[in-house]
């Protein structure tokens, strides 16, 4: 069994940064559960092109406002608490936070805690 709290990633190779983002990863591959789970702080004003094109990607909005743009349509969907939005394709998709937000989100496959996003957003 695998027991986690939030103080126990912070300062890991969990606990990653970037510009007006904050991510805690809770699982990783190491872990055995073959999916990774986040917990995500997106701040005011983010906005960040992204495309999982290694994983499948869901995500639940229990903090905050925003948008997701699927950016081969153009299609924009408003995004608050009791959103989900899935990468089921991995699909191209651009997030913009309105305020601040709180996004779970898991992978599959699991991460392994040293991904970083390329220059084309993709993890």
């Amino acid at each position: 069994m695998i027991v986690r709290r939030k103080e126990d990633v912070i300062g890991t190779k969990g606990d990653i940064n970037g510009e007006r983002w904050h991510s805690l990863r809770l699982l990783h591959e190491e872990d055995g559960m073959h999916v990774t789970l986040t917990d995500t702080i997106l701040e005011a004003g983010f906005k960040m092109d992204l495309w999982q094109k290694n994983h499948l990607e869901a995500c639940y909005c229990i903090e905050g406002e925003g948008t997701l743009e699927e950016v081969d349509s153009g299609t924009i969907h408003e995004v608050r608490p009791g959103t989900l939005y899935a990468m089921n394709n991995h699909d191209r998709h651009r997030i913009t936070a309105k305020t601040r937000m709180r996004i779970f989100c898991t992978f599959c496959p699991a991460l392994t805690g040293h991904e970083v996003h390329d220059a084309d957003g993709s993890l």
